[in-house]
């Protein structure tokens, strides 16, 4: 009874999967394809970057050191990039065959049910997703992962239990329990992790904006202070690295001169990076725009004083973080040499 519920249940899954993969639209395939373009896009950027970081770390050695370094930091991700940007090329061109299809049963899934994108978790997703990608690409890619987190357990659990009911069949109680349990769990882990994922990205960019920002700020009142209008100072202080804030400081600065109004260029830097303190330097840019320099000013040298004590109170909880942290091994460390003593010493007396 138990292996014909086990069987009724996968196999139902499994048609569901494969109705639902019969229903993709057209549509379907271009929001896929957009999200898929999009992620090579940022996989392209990404390998860019790390191509600089490389040349960067490379130009700090002379000599016989620049050498052996250049064993470690030689090659380029230039094949890399071009393969992704072939596909990129294809997929633009209607060539769907880089489109991962069973991704897509969530997408009609998203499409059918309006409930969907009503629901709390999707709100939660689509706020996380402005801050990572920008108003434009926030819808696409929050109905990316709200698909993948439909299909890919309906079709990873119809499998799991597919292959227990086999292996129950053939008289393996043991191994088929185990993969219908444990093959299981791994599916909704994943699923979660994927979710996980998510919130693990806007934190570690969080953190990244709130070290670079008393940097930035600082730069900006130095150079409003000396008179330099907002907008070129901006410009300066965009182009004068490549981490996080600065790139998005760099797209701020493209939309001003692409005559985008300084509200809406500003107002998107604010909801990408949404941390205090860039909101409150965002919000005291957009307050001062018809004010001039001087008050603006004043206002940027407050900010990065208040922005370095910060910094500094930060870096003592981190260091504090990491001494307790350190706890735990160290007692084993001194665990482990507390054994090494004994043991002898013990063994010595029972000699004797």
């Amino acid at each position: 009874m138990i292996i014909i519920l086990i069987q009724v249940l996968s196999t139902a899954l499994m048609l569901a999967w494969i109705l639902l993969l019969t229903k993709v639209t057209r549509e379907d395939w271009i929001l896929a394809a957009y999200n898929k373009v999009f992620d090579n896009l940022r996989t392209i950027e990404k390998l860019k970057k790390k191509d600089s970081d490389k040349r960067e770390r490379l130009d700090r050695y002379e000599g016989a050191a620049h050498s052996i370094m250049r064993l470690f930091l030689s090659g380029d991700s230039s094949k890399e990039i071009k393969k992704l940007e072939r596909s990129s090329a294809k997929l633009r061109e209607g060539n769907l065959r880089g489109v991962n299809f069973f991704i897509m049963p969530g997408y009609v899934l998203f499409r059918i049910y309006k409930k969907i994108a009503e629901s709390s978790m999707y709100t939660t997703i689509i706020t996380k997703c402005v801050e990572l990608h920008g108003k434009k690409h926030a819808a696409n890619k929050a109905a990316q992962l709200i698909a993948g987190m439909l299909s890919y357990p309906m079709f990873g659990v119809a499998c799991s239990l597919g292959i227990g009911v086999l292996f129950l069949g053939a008289g393996n109680t043991t191994a088929a329990w185990g993969i219908i349990g444990f093959g299981t769990l791994i599916v909704l882990v994943l699923t979660y992790a994927m979710y996980d994922e998510l919130n693990d990205r806007l934190n570690k960019r969080r953190n990244a904006i709130q070290r670079q920002f008393p940097n930035v700020v600082s730069k900006l009142a130095l150079l409003v202070t000396s008179g330099m209008i907002m907008d070129r100072a901006w410009k300066e202080t965009a182009d004068s690295q490549n981490l996080e804030i600065y790139r998005e400081m760099q797209r701020t600065s493209e939309e001003l001169d692409n005559l985008v109004s300084p509200e809406a260029a500003y107002g998107g830097f604010l909801d990408r990076c949404n941390t205090k303190e860039t909101s409150k330097l965002a919000s005291a840019i957009m307050q001062n725009l018809s004010k001039g320099n001087a008050e603006i000013g004043l206002l940027l040298k407050d900010m990065a004083k208040e922005a370095w004590q910060e910094r500094r109170h930060t870096a003592k909880r981190d260091a504090e973080k990491a001494n307790s942290k350190l706890m735990i091994p160290t007692m084993l460390l001194l665990l482990a040499i507390l054994v090494m003593i004994m043991v002898p010493v013990a063994m010595n007396f029972s000699s004797l």
